[in-house]
């Protein structure tokens, strides 16, 4: 097993499971480990180990990957108000890349809309308009 330049473990789901029980505090292990899962079709098992991971604490990159896939899992399993509850988190920690804010605007958006919320729903997709790049071209030729 190995460590990439970002900190993720890389190895099989037994291989980082080896190493959450000798090391059961820690959330790296956890977020690789359900990244794994989730890239196996395991939804069940990834959805715990990114709550897991989150729990013990993630760094600020980490969480919001583990945050919009929690989500993402979450919407495909018909939990649209984890789903909502999840994009929101990725939102409140404002990343700086706009792909990643608008990504998370329109699948919480989505999730609204499943709840029956289509305001909100139509809310949010205003707010991912707003960032969207053919938005930023038509303010730059507009100056």
């Amino acid at each position: 097993m190995l460590k990439d330049a970002l900190g993720a473990y890389r190895g099989s789901v037994r291989e980082i499971s080896k190493l959450i029980e000798s090391e059961p505090g820690n959330a790296d292990a956890y977020y690789s480990r359900a990244g794994v899962r989730a890239a196996e079709g395991d939804q069940e098992g990834a959805l715990g180990d990114f709550t897991m991971a989150l729990k013990l604490g993630l760094r600020y990159r980490e969480s919001i990957v583990a945050y919009g896939n929690r989500g993402l899992i979450r919407f495909e399993t018909g939990d649209y108000q984890g789903a909502a509850d999840d994009f929101s988190a990725v939102i409140d920690r404002k990343p700086r890349q706009k792909t990643l804010m608008r990504a998370a605007l329109m699948q919480r958006a989505a999730a609204k809309e499943k709840l029956g919320d289509c305001n909100g729903a139509a809310a949010d997709r205003r707010l991912a308009a707003l960032l969207s790049p053919d938005r930023e071209q038509q303010t730059k030729q507009g100056e």
